[in-house]
């Protein structure tokens, strides 16, 4: 019997009640940790380990302790529970605790599996990801980038099944039938392996042209501008920058300033942040890869493309801003609309951009054919490439 196609494989997975999904999304936890659910170690003591316990303890859980791969951390305490090494973790607690693993983030070599399965070669009897966890404490936990309440996927269903149709190739809908799987059913195995070609310059769908005018929307400290500088070697029309973070913007000044006259005359850096409207938006200021709009206690500037672009006709626009990819498409609608340039678009910080995304863009082009990639492993650097037809590789 031949399996199912890939459009009814997404059927299958969207005609759920949505009653039986929320009871899922309550009990999920339960069920897997019984008789445990009460006595916890946290695998990961890194970032997402440290949240994990901040919730856990705004819930009145207090874990038994952290067990981590990193030896450094080992017999240390990290917020106040100590760090075990896994194998001692194992000896202590493994058939009185239920594991939970707290790893899932974009630097990783390893799958959740992975992670798992050395949890289960020392014996422990009940291990669970995180997210069923976040699942039951969903208003502590929940949204954690892409990872939301399923429910909210079957509450869009209809926009999700419009997406799908609009991925030019089957990668691109193998990708997306594995992303709705995972925001549904927390299936890490299903998640292909990320592409080869480099992020945000995939030859194999379009080539830079010499001269490309350039929008870098989230230019960090200029490592995206790194590579295009190197993919073009100074064959460039302009370049434009928008980066919100001070320490960021500080590192992105410096290095434009240490560029060649004949380049960096060609190039204006923004400290800005990009949305809907111009106007001054809280920021977190963190320094690195993840300050974000939207909370912090930083007042920021944010422009609106169509007003600080008047007069520039860009031909290629890379977004990454933590979540505010939308809120930036929306201030760059009469770009897109007119002008189509080629976007890569970020779609793994919400859990409904990877189909919110590509439908706001299509509804303001129909020029555009979308490409869904993954660059790093889980979810994580997923990209959206929406190429004007005529800039199609051959």
């Amino acid at each position: 019997m031949s399996e199912p196609s890939l459009g009814a494989q997404l059927d299958q997975i969207l005609d759920q009640d949505i009653g039986s999904v929320m009871q899922r999304e309550r009990l999920a936890f339960d069920e897997l940790t019984a008789p445990l659910t009460g006595s916890l170690v946290l695998f990961g003591a890194g970032n997402l380990g440290r949240k994990t316990l901040a919730g856990l303890r705004r819930v009145g859980i207090e874990p038994l302790a952290f067990t981590d791969n990193n030896s450094q951390l080992w017999n240390t305490s990290v917020d106040g529970l100590n760090v075990l090494p896994p194998r001692e973790a194992a000896q202590r607690f493994g058939q009185d605790a239920a594991f939970v693993v707290t790893i899932w983030k974009g630097e990783a070599t390893d799958r959740m599996h992975e992670r798992m399965q050395q949890l289960h070669d020392l014996r422990c009897s009940r291990i669970v990801p995180f997210g069923p966890l976040f699942w039951k404490y969903s208003d502590v936990f929940l949204p954690h980038y892409a990872f939301d309440l399923p429910h909210k996927v079957y509450e869009q269903a209809d926009a999700v099944r419009k997406a799908f149709s609009l991925w030019a190739d089957d990668a691109s809908r193998r990708e997306f039938l594995a992303q709705i799987r995972w925001r549904t059913q927390l299936d890490f195995d299903g998640l292909p392996d990320p592409v080869r070609h480099e992020i945000y310059f995939p030859r194999d769908l379009f080539a830079l042209v010499p001269d490309e005018v350039f929008v870098d929307c989230g230019a960090f400290d200029g490592d995206t501008m790194r590579r295009f500088l190197h993919h073009q070697d100074g064959r460039f029309g302009k370049l434009i920058a928008f980066e919100p973070d001070p320490a960021n913007f500080q590192n992105l000044q410096q290095y434009v300033s240490a560029l060649p006259s004949a380049v960096s005359e060609r190039i204006t850096v923004h400290q800005k942040a990009v949305g809907a409207r111009n106007e001054k938006v809280r920021f977190d200021a963190t320094g690195t890869e993840s300050s974000a709009v939207g909370s912090g206690d930083l007042a920021v500037d944010c422009a609106a493309l169509d007003d600080i672009l008047d007069g520039c006709v860009p031909s290629y626009i890379k977004m990454d801003t933590e979540g505010s990819e939308l809120a930036a498409l929306a201030g760059a609608q009469k770009t897109v609309g007119r002008h189509a340039p080629a976007l890569a678009l970020c779609v793994y910080h919400l859990q409904d951009h990877v189909w919110k995304i590509p439908l706001f863009v299509h509804a303001l082009s129909e020029r555009y054919r979308f490409f869904l990639r993954p660059h790093l492993l889980e979810v994580w650097d997923l990209v959206c490439y929406a190429v004007p037809v005529d800039r199609l590789a051959a």
